[in-house]
């Protein structure tokens, strides 16, 4: 295509228009907000999220992922389950022996209920015998006062001598057996003991078990997005093995640096604004949550103040939940921008920081 001289003269002043009205515009958008005043400080820096892995606590195989990246997800909310055939076999077999030790300690209680009938009988027997010793010494009294009169024998004495002894020998057997019977008492009551401890021991045992199962159904720690899945079903994965990643998107912030010159101005709490590349027409608020109590980098060498004013602190400006719950679709990370720090209570935001995404 052939263009005339007269096409030219033409063409040339709209196209020095152009060009003078898009640099126009993008000196405005970018050295009107550098130059805003001293109660301003600027920094670059990407948005950034609280990331969170969800992870297994017990080895085992992926059974299933129930969410798909880019999902959004509720704390308590399932994500991923495990297999649970091994635990499932465990649980019925802890259930097994917390039955055997509750049947054990019904035994050692029965044991226990006839262990206390024989200290009765025993000790019913001594009564018996201490009966049977007192007539035995009340005769040979009596053999004794007959034999000093001469109305009895000395036989007769001596087979009454012998049944008092004979008396005493059974009384001191019953309360041998009364002793022997409590004894055996105190051993059946610590079985009893020892079994309910095995049955408390056996439920602590499902209790884990239970709470292994329950871990094997993966859940969300907090409200989130899904971010990328690492793990697919299937997969055999070890003791904290990752499954996922999700993000919290109403923890996203921004964090940049500032020269040490500024670092002591800024405070908790100090009304920021934040701009990103992608969408240089939105102004986003935010507040000053972190600033590092320590230089993050400074020079390899420092000659010039200049140079010496690199010395950078560590800044983040968080941005509202609230207002990130209102944008959830529109909340991305790693996205690349600016924030802007007011450090005089006092100074006035200008119109190119005008807030117009909400407050």
């Amino acid at each position: 295509m052939n263009i005339t001289p007269t096409l030219k003269k033409t063409l040339l002043p709209i196209a020095v228009v152009a060009i003078a009205a898009a640099a126009a515009w993008w000196a405005w958008s970018n050295y009107n907000r550098e130059d805003i005043g001293e109660g301003f400080v600027r920094g670059n820096g990407r948005l950034e999220a609280t990331e969170v892995d969800v992870a297994t606590r017990l080895p085992g195989r992926l059974l299933d992922v129930l969410v798909k990246e880019g999902d959004f997800v509720t704390a308590g909310q399932p994500v991923a389950r495990m297999q649970l055939d091994s635990l499932e076999a465990q649980r019925a077999e802890a259930r097994a022996g917390r039955d055997q030790a509750r049947h054990a300690a019904t035994a050692a209680e029965a044991q226990v209920s006839l262990r206390e009938s024989d200290v009765a009988a025993a000790k019913a027997q001594v009564v018996q015998r201490e009966a049977e010793l007192d007539a035995a010494k009340r005769r040979l009294a009596r053999s004794q006062t007959l034999s000093n009169e001469g109305a009895a024998s000395i036989q007769e004495l001596d087979d009454d001598r012998a049944r008092v002894r004979g008396a005493e020998a059974a009384v001191t057997a019953t309360r041998a057996q009364v002793a022997a019977a409590q004894a055996a008492v105190a051993a059946a009551k610590a079985q009893v003991v020892g079994s309910h401890s095995s049955v408390q021991a056996a439920a602590a045992t499902i209790e884990r078990i239970e709470a292994d199962i329950r871990d094997s159904e993966l859940k969300s720690p907090r409200d989130g997005r899904v971010q990328f899945l690492v793990a697919q079903p299937g997969e055999v994965l070890g003791s904290g093995g990752r499954v996922l990643n999700l993000i919290d998107v109403s923890d996203v912030y921004m964090t940049f640096f500032v020269p040490e010159t500024v670092a002591g101005r800024v405070a908790l709490g100090s009304e920021a604004r934040i701009v990103l590349d992608a969408a240089p027409g939105i102004v986003i608020p935010a507040s000053i949550s972190f600033v590092a109590s320590q230089a993050q980098f400074t020079p390899k060498t420092v000659e010039t103040a200049s140079e010496r004013q690199k010395l950078m602190f560590r800044v983040r400006a968080k941005i509202a939940p609230e207002l990130l719950r209102e944008h959830l679709e529109q909340v991305k990370t790693g996205v690349p921008g600016e924030a802007w720090i007011k450090l005089d209570p006092a100074a006035q935001w200008p119109a190119s920081l005008a807030l117009n995404v909400g407050k």
